[in-house]
């Protein structure tokens, strides 16, 4: 059941964009058309989940030559990779995805406006491709945790609108029924913004997979009555020691799973994976405007002038985590250790490829 979030239309040399903040009442297409439009849309959570911001911002460089004539081009797709990269400070997909856009310019450094733009929008179709494919190997590998009926919580926005089709943590639940497994969920609501609720929920009951809405506080009540097997979540960054940074809430989740002894799962695509940031204490966390928490969805629910902290993500240590899935396998502890020998995996596939 794949549910992509974007896709590029050819005729009209523009990317569609799901609008990801007016789901789960409407479905609405974006027609974006500039690089400007595809930043604000980043920025405003139009398009969010660290891979499909990835996908996004690739095309956005492509959309920076759209219209005009430029000679050389060069500056003017850098420029635009720059804008891009300036929206959000903590999804590192975003940064892996512009690097392989600056570095195409970089290889081309004669071509003309219309062979540039071609040579971008290859690699920004390969850079989706890529994550598709590694979705549905993530649901895979992730099926391969569960057995047959059991139930699993999780948090946040995880699934095909969150990347290229397939999503990360929902990946398993949604490949399930394909693969003969009954599988079902609980979803938090996930606040301030919500996505649990308008987005998850709404993706797993459209996939058919039976998904049960709770408040992020009754997290461990769920657990201490039994409800859960096992605690799921996507990733925003992992550092290279394992530490998670994901959407905030999912530290106290891991440890609720701790206490409870439940398996705690990440699942994320190798481009999550920054092997530059030692640990989580590296990860930049990217705090948001006050008004999501004091007037969430237009209506004001704190007294006016309260101070508010609204930090978007968290990080949950490595020693919290049970396994990372990956698209080259399910990686275990030591994570120093098994995060290289994934990336040795894959580096060896792409040569032999």
């Amino acid at each position: 059941m794949m549910i992509p979030p974007l896709h590029w239309n050819d005729d009209a040399g523009r990317v569609d964009l799901l609008d990801q903040t007016r789901l789960p009442v409407e479905e609405v297409w974006l027609p974006i058309e500039t690089p400007q439009a595809m930043a604000e849309a980043i920025r405003m959570l139009r398009v969010r989940g660290a891979p499909a911001i990835g996908v996004a911002a690739a095309y956005g460089v492509v959309l920076a030559l759209r219209d005009g004539a430029y000679d050389p081009p060069h500056p003017v797709a850098l420029e635009a990779a720059e804008m891009l990269a300036g929206t959000r400070p903590t999804a590192v997909n975003l940064f892996w995805a512009l690097d392989r856009m600056r570095a195409v310019v970089a290889d081309a450094p004669k071509a003309s406006q219309p062979e540039l733009r071609a040579r971008l929008l290859e690699e920004a179709r390969a850079i989706e491709r890529e994550d598709r494919e590694a979705g549905r190997k993530l649901g895979v590998y992730g099926l391969s945790l569960f057995e047959d009926g059991m139930t699993v919580l999780t948090h946040c926005h995880a699934g095909g609108v969150a990347t290229s089709g397939y999503g990360t943590a929902l990946a398993p639940l949604l490949l399930s029924r394909e693969h003969g497994r009954r599988l079902s969920a609980y979803v938090d609501e996930t606040r301030p913004l919500l996505q649990g609720s308008r987005i998850t929920a709404w993706e797993l009951m459209r996939a058919g997979v039976p998904a049960t809405l709770i408040t992020d506080g009754m997290a461990g009540h769920v657990m201490r009555e039994g409800r859960v097997d096992a605690v799921i979540v996507g990733a925003d960054r992992i550092a290279a020691n394992g530490d998670v940074a994901n959407k905030i809430g999912t530290y106290a989740l891991a440890v609720l799973a701790e206490a409870h002894g439940l398996p705690f799962y990440v699942s994320a695509p190798l481009s999550t994976i920054d092997r530059r940031t030692p640990t989580g204490a590296d990860i930049v966390i990217e705090e948001r405007d006050p008004r999501e928490v004091t007037h969430g969805f237009g209506r004001q629910t704190a007294p006016t002038g309260v101070a508010v902290y609204n930090p978007a993500f968290d990080v949950t240590p490595a020693r919290l985590v049970t396994a990372i899935v990956t698209e080259r396998g399910v990686l275990r502890p030591p994570y120093e250790e098994s995060i290289s020998a994934a990336f040795r995996s894959a580096r060896t596939a792409l040569s032999e490829g």
